[in-house]
């Protein structure tokens, strides 16, 4: 696996080596060592998946309680995954870090504590999966509005395109109100 650091140091893509041959191919997502050798050393405690439709955004979502780590990744089709660091006392709070992920480039996103996270559907259709550091807590969700002017996201959402958006999503608070971590 190669691991390669963004704009915000704590976000990581992951590339992973891919052998290919006439049956397929065979690739590492996980392994222990290699990720407590980059510094993530959280343990995850659950997997999820979801899969969306062309044009589905989800986010910018995360938990004030049951912090969650997320490492993801996209097994069928293609998104654009975003990272907002929301830790105040970061030098990166309020900054944004965007990768394509494609069943294609198998690339995987480590997405840390303390982070916003959603995605953007590129492709008709994308599976999108994700270990997690802590459990689903649904009182302590929060979502920030995917289309914040604070923080300016850009989507990759072609001209004239509006997102599909879940009425929590709609719901998503701004920036400046939102609750974040110390």
């Amino acid at each position: 696996m190669e691991f390669i650091k963004t704009d915000i140091p704590d976000v990581l893509l992951i590339k992973p080596r891919v052998f290919n041959d006439d049956r397929g191919f065979f690739m590492e997502t996980f392994q222990i060592n290699k990720m407590k050798e980059r510094g993530i050393t959280q343990n995850f405690v659950q997997d999820n998946h979801s899969s969306s439709k062309r044009g589905t955004l989800r986010g910018l979502h995360y938990q004030i309680d049951n912090t969650q780590g997320k490492l993801v990744r996209v097994t069928t089709g293609e998104v654009y995954d975003v990272a907002v660091d929301i830790r105040r006392s970061s030098p990166t709070f309020g900054k944004w870090v965007g990768a394509f992920l494609s069943a294609e480039n198998k690339q995987q996103f480590w997405v840390p504590p303390g982070f916003a996270h959603g995605f953007y559907v590129l492709s008709e259709r994308a599976d999108f999966l994700y270990k997690v550091t802590d459990v689903y807590n649904a009182d302590a969700e929060r979502c920030i509005i995917w289309n914040d002017e604070t923080l300016g996201v850009n989507w990759q959402i072609p001209n004239g395109e509006e997102p599909v958006l879940s009425a929590k999503d709609l719901e998503g608070s701004s920036f400046e109100n939102a609750e974040v971590f110390d």
